[in-house]
């Protein structure tokens, strides 16, 4: 606010100094008549305070001068007034503008993840702002992947999906691939060695010789084997090899043909494949030395991998690492290990000294699971088949010592290092190449619950024995495990899964379907009745996606966008926006997308419902406020990897790889073609020709599925046009056609009941009372003149309870009796 002139000051004091109010607001008036009045005119702070005396504006016409100031000031700048001042300028500061409070609010959700270290969730935090480093255990490739795999590896893929896109973090994902392992090792040399076998094409006789040699090792074996599973599994393979043998020992003996004791031989060959193979391994193993054999097999069954992943819609990883690439990190590793006093070297291998790391007050053994700590069973399957011999279990200081690096013996693929020539450890890997990549401290390690023990205690404590820290991993995820049909998946009990295989039954997206139906960390069943309630899911959602785009292709001006929202679609509405902070709160707890799915249920539900009522009322939904929710849905769907096309709304159509967009481009045509089918059935009906309707039923049920294409009649509406995958068309027509069928052959049944309870009926009509006793000698032994029974069978008078039961039968069939003959007469059946 700038002043006036300074002069102005000891004229206002002077009018102030004037104790009468009536004569100080003349000389006031007075005094600005001098001044020259302008709109916008600079205010001082005289003139305010001058005028904070006036109790109101003066109504005196004769001083307009005073009144026009007084309200120009109030307007300018009402609102400043002493404290107490309650009316006129001096209560203008009523009219200021409010102080401002802010909402309370409510606190936000924060995501928590279940961490195994803890056993809890805990709020997830990344050490580096909003970047997330994560390490996953990837497979070890000797075989082809199975549902156990896939249950890994999309549970993760749905959690990083949703932390990257639903939570916005920026996800650094690395994974490996152990190309180097025990399993891997004695599977490359067993195919080699078979191969070589076969190649030199033994005589038969060789064959069975070698085949009963094998035989008696494997009988070895199967006696040594306590595991219920695997010993009926190996007891399988050995009466499968023996009656395969049979065959070819009778052929022999009667000296068939060559070309039949060829082909026996052949069977034979086949049959023993595994049982001969694990027989070469254990005689001549330790020749095979060419390095390539133990690369090439991993490198296959890793391309085998990457399609599966692929076909189940799985992200690639930011970065894959392969353990034989990191041959020369892991040597460094395990030397710092050694030189940080936590690994000790013994016959050109090297050890983790579990026992001191556990002493040292800086360190701690078993963080995921202390109970399993000291568990050989385990241990041993942790070091691997070809390394727990008594040799090898003689050169630790401990039994719970682990192996960071191996010697290699005869037969084995081996790498340059300081100890001698040897291989990795299967622990070591890990840590060697996510400690490369990440760092001394990553956010998230994640692999299959099965690995907490030993593999992941031990990466933790190697891994901290290296950089010195406790804090290698801070949230460890652990998968939950994956059984079929309640049971372990095993070879044994013939219900080993491949991931191929579970393709061939299911799509990738209702497999995904089926996880997001349980919780990530908890144990899936894989099982009928799991794939029936997400092929239902899947329906469900695709037909109110369908129905969505049925209102939403309806034409409409741009103004018929914008419609007034009754009752109904505030609550829609309200409850559209209850469900998405409903489906975030579960998301928020540990990532909970069974909870969120049947949020998204509800809410479809709830549209569905909103729907219906809109088309008994013959009145049109409000299409901008289903286009909202539908896309949320979409969106949600995408989130999770449900959705593998970029798809505006809803499912798309014509599969994963369709560059076209099939829907926009077909459909129009689709309308026109529906559009003239109900004006061919209005004339039809109109002029009575079912031949036409009979030719417009089967262009809807037989002709427009085989391209994917269901047509929906409604009563008074105009018929609605969906473009649904073909192969499910197809299975709703032979569900639909197996239903009609099952409805005709109860019809069938009950038309056929009831014919035979009137044949039956009839038949008994026919009966004349006086007769329907006489049969019945087995209870009766005399009969009156009416044909009543008197006597039971041995020959005692029937009591009068008894008699006057019978009466009434009499009696009902006397009256059934005569209505058969009053049929008769009328001309009825006889």
């Amino acid at each position: 606010m700038a002043g006036s002139s300074g002069e102005q000051a000891p004229a206002y004091t002077s009018i102030l100094g004037i104790s009468d109010e009536a004569a100080r607001v003349r000389a006031l008036n007075e005094h600005l008549s001098t001044r020259s009045y302008v709109h916008g005119y600079s205010l001082s702070q005289a003139d305010v305070d001058v005028f904070r005396q006036l109790s109101a504006p003066p109504t005196d016409v004769q001083l307009f001068h005073v009144a026009r100031w007084f309200r120009h000031i109030e307007a300018v700048l009402g609102g400043v007034r002493g404290v107490g001042e309650p009316h006129g300028l001096q209560a203008s500061k009523g009219r200021r503008q409010p102080q401002w409070s802010p909402p309370t609010g409510s606190e936000p959700c924060k995501l928590r993840l279940y961490n195994s270290l803890t056993r809890n969730k805990d709020v997830f935090i990344p050490q580096n702002g909003n970047r997330v480093t994560w390490y996953c255990c990837g497979p070890t490739v000797y075989d082809a992947s199975h549902m156990g795999h896939a249950r890994s590896y999309i549970s993760f893929d749905i959690l990083r999906r949703v932390l990257r896109d639903y939570f916005k973090f920026d996800v650094f994902y690395c994974m490996n691939i152990t190309d180097i392992d025990d399993k891997i090792i004695k599977r490359a040399r067993q195919n080699c060695l078979f191969e070589r076998y076969r190649e030199r094409r033994p005589p038969a006789a060789q064959l069975l010789e070698d085949v009963h040699t094998a035989l008696k090792s494997f009988s070895v074996k199967l006696d040594e084997t306590t595991d219920p599973d695997k010993k009926q599994m190996l007891e399988r393979v050995q009466l499968a090899v023996q009656l395969a043998a049979a065959p070819l020992e009778e052929a022999m003996r009667s000296n068939l043909a060559a070309e039949d004791i060829a082909r026996r031989a052949q069977v034979l060959l086949e049959e023993a494949k595994d049982l001969l193979s694990d027989w070469l391994d254990c005689t001549l193993g330790s020749e095979v030395t060419d390095n390539s054999i133990f690369s090439k097999l991993p490198k296959f069954w890793e391309g085998e991998f990457h399609k599966d992943m692929e076909a189940l819609n799985v992200l690639p990883p930011d970065v894959l690492t392969r353990v034989s690439e990191y041959v020369p990190e892991i040597v460094n590793f395990v030397q710092k290990i050694v030189d940080n006093g936590y690994g000790y070297a013994s016959n050109g291998s090297v050890y983790f000294d579990t026992a001191k790391f556990a002493s040292s007050e800086r360190h701690s053994y078993g963080k995921l699971v202390p109970e399993a700590v000291g568990d050989q069973k385990a241990l041993q399957e942790g070091e691997g088949d070809l390394s727990i011999s008594a040799d090898r279990l003689s050169e630790k200081r401990s039994p719970s010592d682990f192996a960071l690096w191996k010697a290699s013996k005869p037969g084995e693929p081996s790498w340059p290092c300081p100890w001698g020539k040897g291989r990795p450890g299967w622990h070591i890997e890990c840590s060697a190449m996510a400690g490369t990549l990440l760092g001394a401290s990553m956010d998230i390690h994640g692999g299959g619950f099965d690995l907490r023990f030993p593999h992941h205690d031990n990466e933790l404590a190697q891994s901290e024995a290296y950089f010195e820290n406790d804090c290698w991993v801070r949230y460890f995820l652990h998968t939950g495990h994956l059984t079929i049909a309640g049971c372990k998946m095993s070879k044994s009990l013939k219900n080993f899964i491949t991931i191929k295989d579970a393709l061939k039954q299911h799509s990738a997206r209702q497999l995904r379907l089926a996880f997001l139906m349980h919780s990530w960390k908890d144990t899936l069943d894989y099982s009928s009745n799991t794939m029936e309630s997400a092929l239902q899911f899947e329906k469900f959602m695709n037909e109110f996606f369908l129905n969505v785009k049925d209102i939403l292709r309806a034409p409409v001006d741009i103004t018929g966008q914008f419609e007034k929202w009754e009752e109904e679609e505030a609550e829609l509405n309200e409850s559209f926006y209850s469900k998405k902070a409903a489906v975030h709160a579960a998301l928020c707890d540990n990532v909970d997308t069974r909870t969120v799915l049947e949020e998204m249920r509800a809410l479809v539900s709830q549209c569905n419902l909103y729907m219906a009522a809109r088309k008994a009322a013959r009145r049109r939904p409000n299409r901008a406020l289903l286009e909202t929710v539908a896309l949320y849905l979409t969106h949600m769907l995408k989130i999770f990897g449900a959705i593998e096309e970029e798809s505006s709304l809803g499912f798309p159509v014509g599969g994963p790889g369709t560059s076209l967009n099939l829907e926009s481009t077909v459909m129009p045509y689709l309308q026109v073609l529906s559009e003239f089918r109900e004006g061919v059935r209005k004339i039809a009906r109109e002029k009575k020709v079912p031949e036409v309707l009979q030719l417009s039923d089967a262009l809807r049920d037989d002709i427009l599925p085989e391209l994917g294409v269901r047509l929906e009649d409604h009563e008074g509406l105009p018929t609605v046009v969906k473009l649904v995958d073909r192969e499910m068309l197809l299975k709703e027509r032979e569900e639909k056609k197996r239903v009609e069928e099952e409805k005709r052959k109860k019809k069938e049944e009950a038309a056929k009941r009831k014919q035979e309870q009137e044949a039956a009926k009839l038949a008994k009509m026919k009966i004349p009372p006086s007769e329907m006793f006489l049969s019945e000698s087995d209870k009766y032994s005399k009969f009156d003149e009416n044909g009543l029974p008197t006597h039971d069978t041995e020959g005692k008078e029937l009591s009068k309870g008894q008699a006057k039961k019978l009466k009434k039968l009499f009696e009902a069939q006397e009256k059934l009796h005569k209505e058969y003959l009053q049929m008769v007469q009328n001309g009825g059946p006889e």
